[in-house]
């Protein structure tokens, strides 16, 4: 009997999917599932009649696999991965190659690399973006771990992976260890900050302009022609026009506090971190916090106040200046992200392929969209691009927006409606285009109250000074450290 080419652990709705699309591929596929009547439905069902194996037991499912073996995680992240890899370590041979598809935190991709391999087995810890439907067509894979094991899996890998274009696979090796979940945790990230621009944009729609959801289904129609052509700008679309069953908007009848499962705010730790200024994801999952205390601002609304929102001027041309605010917030956190995996890279030795990630999140994941190439573009005519903002595509980008960015901006500050992910892309914008911040007075605050020292304009960087302020206090300084 044939052996398996790759064996699944865990058939909720992205395992089950990925098996159908590895099998439509070509692959033969051994599934387990802890509850294993799970597999049994699985199998008699949708599975029925194709080259998808069931097993029972993890003994089963090691003994139904070619060499060397591939077993690919779809559990929760966490303890559960531990207590499967040292469940799985036993039943494989030296070679034998353990994969993780779940969004597990990359320290813990990091540890369990090292600890694999020190057991003779390979592992990779592969981030996996598209939702259901792209588990099913066609992800966006982000694969880091052990180099060994990436010919392997690759044929898979980028047999069932979404492609562009001109058929480029959404699917390339990341890098070492923890590389390919840090990347899927930013892209994550970026998603949070996507979704929440895009929340934004809404808000001022229908708070100060006074849309209707079915003229703010309209708008996003036309923007998805455009520049902002992406999925995260076509679902809007759909979610804005889709009714009730009384003929309302259905939009309108959800609960106003959001989810969250930690890869937002795992990506804004990071930066802080790495002391990389990622605001805007961090505004995003602020926003998420915010929304979650309900009952409070509720409360809260009957007691606070503030100006009532009221439009006068061209509606037309404002809409078009959120447009423009949409798109140079984006390219702020884009810029942001990248400037977070540049910065771990050189932390933990990763060498990331920059132009190659947006290739990879050009297809089949939730941030897709037209404006990954030009990402693409940028780094592959700067591939050493310190900041996404110096790319000339993107600077003229930012140039032609920037006058009704804020616009939007100072609109949404004068009229009371929150805005904090425009706002902050605006703030950070012009932190990073200013050649002097005020950090010389936060300095010398420091340096009065702790002696923590500061250096001067006039002497060269790396030569710090303490000054008496008081007339009461030493020479001495503090130890000089960046947390």
């Amino acid at each position: 009997m044939k052996k398996s080419d790759i064996g699944l652990i865990g058939l909720a709705v992205m395992g089950e999917n990925l098996v159908m699309n590895m099998e439509s591929k070509g692959f033969t596929v051994s599934v387990y599932n802890r509850t294993t009547e799970k597999v049994k439905n699985f199998v008699e069902g949708r599975a029925a009649g194709k080259n998808i194996v069931g097993t029972y037991t993890l003994e089963e499912l090691v003994a139904s696999l070619e060499k060397p073996r591939k077993v690919m995680m779809m559990i929760k992240a966490g303890g559960a991965v531990d207590a499967m890899i040292d469940t799985l370590i036993p039943l494989l041979e030296e070679g034998d190659i353990i994969i993780d598809g779940g969004n597990s935190h990359f320290p813990d991709t990091m540890r369990r690399t090292e600890y694999v391999e020190s057991k003779g087995l390979l592992y990779i810890g592969t981030g996996v973006s598209g939702g259901e439907e792209g588990a099913l067509n066609g992800p966006s894979m982000m694969p880091g771990g052990s180099v060994a094991a990436w010919p392997y899996v690759k044929p898979i890998f980028q047999a069932i992976c979404a492609k562009v274009e001109d058929g480029t696979p959404c699917c390339d090796w990341v890098g070492e260890n923890g590389a390919g979940h840090f990347v899927k945790m930013v892209h994550n990230g970026i998603e949070y900050g996507d979704m929440e621009l895009i929340c934004e944009a809404y808000q001022i729609m229908k708070n100060y302009l006074g849309m209707t959801c079915d003229e703010m289904h309209e708008v996003f129609a036309k923007w998805n022609t455009e520049e902002l052509d992406s999925y995260l700008i076509e679902i809007t679309r759909d979610i804005l026009a889709y009714k009730d069953e009384d003929g309302e908007p259905i939009v309108e009848k959800i609960l106003d506090t959001a989810g969250q499962k930690g890869t937002g705010k795992w990506t804004a730790i990071a930066s802080l971190d790495e002391g990389v200024p990622l605001t805007l994801i961090g505004e995003a999952v602020y926003s998420r916090c915010l929304s979650a205390i309900k009952e409070e601002r509720v409360e809260a609304s009957k007691i606070l106040t503030g100006p009532e929102p009221k439009f006068e001027g061209d509606r037309e041309a404002f809409i078009n200046d959120i447009k423009s605010a949409l798109y140079a917030s984006k390219i702020i956190s884009y810029a942001q992200g990248y400037a977070l995996m540049r910065t771990a890279a050189k932390t933990y030795g990763w060498n990331l392929n920059y132009g190659g990630i947006a290739l990879m999140w050009r297809g089949g994941c939730i941030i897709r969209s037209v404006f990954l190439g030009k990402i693409k573009e940028a780094f592959d005519n700067n591939p050493d691009l310190t900041n996404l903002l110096l790319d000339p595509y993107f600077k003229g980008i930012i140039d032609n927006a920037q006058a009704g960015w804020r616009r939007v901006c100072a609109a949404t500050l004068t009229n009371g409606i929150p805005a904090p992910a425009m706002a902050t892309a605006l703030t950070y914008y012009d932190g990073y285009r200013s050649a002097r911040l005020p950090a010389n007075l936060l300095q010398a605050q420091r340096d009065y109250f702790g002696a923590h020292t500061y250096e001067r304009t006039d002497n060269p960087r790396g030569k710090f000074f303490h000054t008496n302020w008081t007339g009461m206090g030493g020479n001495t300084s503090a130890t000089i450290y960046n947390a």
